[in-house]
């Protein structure tokens, strides 16, 4: 069953109808070709979701009943939030894609000391605009109750900054870094608590450089390998996401 999500504004107070418009409009007629009658889910995106039938169809607009509210476990059950440093090309695509599909809490990007791409202004705004719109169509599909937000961030200083609010912080190396560099990925994850939040740090190409990882050292930073193969920088947080998956939902 399709299922879209619906902004809060669009939610009438009766609680009893609800307005899909935009894009997702004309999905519905342009593209699904549905009539009135038929259903779909619609999600907040808070965590709700709502079996509903179509009552009324425009060009522009449908306009829903709400049947019933659904119950849904489809989020991670703990928060993950992805930090990347930059990488060349479309690898973002991939990662946000994926990474939602697999259920990533939050994403965060910014310009590591070896990121080759840098971002002006308008670049910023155009390529997060379109990453917010791959992780809703990727939660849409993965039929996910929350949409994980996509944030750029201006430097490392920023990072420890939000880095700050996280219960566990866990970068992702390759490299000689202190007494945490071989601890075995699962000794990191034993501790974590379901509802914790988590940040990972992966590098752009070539990794983070040595000044980057003392700093992330210095700021309590675990440093964990995913495996004894070198990943690329796209496969990197989706492989640590596809255990956190294993850890959390399949062990328990």
């Amino acid at each position: 069953m399709q299922r879209y999500f619906v902004p809060a504004s669009n939610w009438m107070k009766d609680g009893r109808q609800v307005m899909i418009t935009g894009d997702d409009a004309r999905h519905i007629v342009k593209v699904m070709r549905m009539n009135t009658g038929d259903e779909v889910i619609c999600c907040d995106g808070t965590g709700s979701s709502a079996l509903c039938r179509i009552e009324e169809i425009s060009s522009k607009q449908v306009l829903c009943h709400i049947v019933k509210w659904i119950h849904e476990e489809k989020e991670l059950p703990v928060k993950v939030t992805i930090v990347q440093g930059l990488p060349k090309g479309d690898k973002l695509d991939l990662v946000v894609q994926k990474g939602t599909e697999l259920g990533a809490h939050c994403f965060m990007f910014f310009p590591s000391e070896r990121s080759v791409v840098k971002w002006d202004q308008n670049k910023m705004n155009k390529k997060i605009s379109r990453l917010n719109r791959i992780a809703k169509e990727a939660s849409e599909q993965s039929h996910r109750t929350y949409i994980p937000d996509v944030h750029y961030l201006p430097d490392l200083q920023q990072v420890f900054h939000k880095a700050d609010d996280f219960a566990h912080k866990i970068a992702a190396s390759e490299l000689e870094t202190g007494k945490d560099d071989h601890n075995p990925l699962k000794n990191i994850l034993d501790p974590v608590q379901e509802g914790e939040h988590v940040l990972l740090m992966v590098g752009p190409e070539g990794g983070f450089s040595e000044g980057e990882l003392r700093a992330m050292d210095e700021q309590g930073f675990s440093f964990a390998r995913f495996g004894p193969r070198i990943l690329r920088t796209e496969t990197a947080p989706l492989y640590f996401l596809a255990a956190m998956s294993y850890h959390f939902e399949e062990l328990r």
